[in-house]
């Protein structure tokens, strides 16, 4: 009897541990949606399209497919065949106004081939498809000597292909060789440039805020509670304020006849206006002061909790005022300052606007060029790549961080 209530009492226990569990997933339920639209789907979206673009595949498939039929080495312009069935194509396309996307695709690859494509397009439009399956081919010819470059046709064979790992290549300042191989790409290193001078912006900025923000953070944790309230409300009140108003002030500040320059000018520093704005420089200073509350914050909550006794106590035990803080009272404050050095860093790497206001050419950063080809080159394969590169480099620094950095290694006394 004892032995049956004992086992009754067990699934009891069991069946109402099942339902608190229960309960609590369906209390969390909501914020796992959350996480899955605001996050997995967009980042899960973006990896696709960094590798999937079938726009080519899709408007010409007929002449894949008989390139594919007529095993073609790549050495040579395709056989006849294939040029016929190709105006065909394109002689639909253009009656059914398709064939400026593919002269976007063609030119990516090989720049100037857009106008080819479309001056071909026309000249074939109202062309019968016998006559073109027959004759296209020399009608190509006829219509504009690049068609009989084979550059162009690899460069259409390759587009053609709706899974491809090129889009990375470009974002690494790479490209395909013609055996096949890998090589740097002709040219300036636009996006490895581009990278390193993200990273290294927003390695300065983190370097400034925390230059900026211990001190006041120190400060305002040994304030009186009144003093420091009010000076909170100052070190809170950017973020009442609009982005774009703390930017456009900056324009204000910066600019040949702003704040700066008139000031520098009136006290005898400079004889003439410095550039400033729409610099590096500019990037820098606007996104220093947007970004030092990110690191005042965290450095405040942990040094608020630090009993000052500790830093009394070691300085009435013999030790000098500099060394026992850096000894006793700075290893107390490395997680406040490894998580704010991290916010700032973070966001710092993909800001956007600030740049895009005040930094002009040379203070652009990686972000900018990705809402560049979202935007105005529609190349959105390109800029999911770029964005794909920027989000793995930040992981693998956040690894590295939490490995050599992290809070957990960090090691009092």
């Amino acid at each position: 009897m004892e032995n049956s209530l004992s086992r009754e009492d067990g699934r009891n226990a069991r069946r109402e541990l099942n339902r608190r569990r229960i309960a609590a997933f369906a209390l969390v339920i909501p914020l796992l949606v959350f996480i899955f639209f605001a996050f997995v789907a967009p980042i899960a979206t973006i990896l696709y399209r960094s590798v999937y673009n079938p726009v080519v595949s899709d408007l010409i498939p007929e002449t894949l497919a008989a390139l594919d039929a007529a095993e073609w080495d790549r050495a040579d312009v395709p056989p006849d065949d294939v040029l016929n069935v190709f105006s065909a194509e394109l002689s639909l396309l253009a009656q059914e106004r398709l064939s400026g996307r593919l002269a976007e695709e063609i030119n990516r690859a090989i720049p100037g081939m857009s106008s080819v494509v479309r001056s071909t397009s026309r000249a074939v439009r109202r062309m019968e498809q016998d006559t073109l399956l027959s004759e296209g081919g020399q009608t190509l010819l006829d219509a504009n000597d690049r068609w009989g470059d084979v550059a162009v046709w690899r460069a259409l064979q390759d587009a053609g292909a709706p899974y491809t790992e090129d889009y990375y290549l470009t974002a690494l300042d790479l490209q395909r060789a013609e055996d096949g191989g890998i090589e740097a790409r002709d040219g300036a290193r636009i996006y490895v440039t581009l990278y390193t001078k993200t990273l290294r912006i927003a390695l300065i900025i983190t370097i400034l805020t925390l230059i900026l923000g211990y001190p006041l953070a120190y400060f305002l944790a040994n304030a009186p509670s009144k003093s420091a309230n009010m000076l909170m409300v100052f070190v809170l009140l950017p973020f009442w304020t609009s982005l774009l108003v703390r930017t456009t002030a900056w324009i204000a500040l910066l600019q040949t006849n702003g704040v700066v320059n008139s000031f520098l000018m009136s006290i005898g520093v400079i004889n003439e206006p410095m550039e400033i704005l729409y610099t590096q420089t500019a990037t820098i200073l606007a996104m220093t002061h947007i970004l030092l509350p990110f690191m005042i914050l965290p450095l405040y909550s942990v040094m608020k909790g630090i009993d000052p006794s500790y830093l009394r106590a070691a300085m009435s035990m013999g030790g000098r005022p500099i060394p026992a803080f850096v000894r006793i009272y700075l290893p107390m404050t490395l997680p406040g300052l490894s998580a704010g050095a991290l916010l700032v860093f973070i966001i710092s790497v993909g800001y956007y606007i600030t740049p895009a206001l005040v930094g002009g050419t040379d203070g652009q950063m990686i972000s900018n060029i990705i809402a560049f080809h979202m935007r105005e080159s529609n190349n959105w394969e390109l800029a999911a790549a770029l964005g794909s590169l920027l989000l793995a480099i930040i992981l693998l620094l956040y690894w590295v961080y939490d490995r050599f950095v992290g809070a957990g290694n960090i090691k009092l006394g």
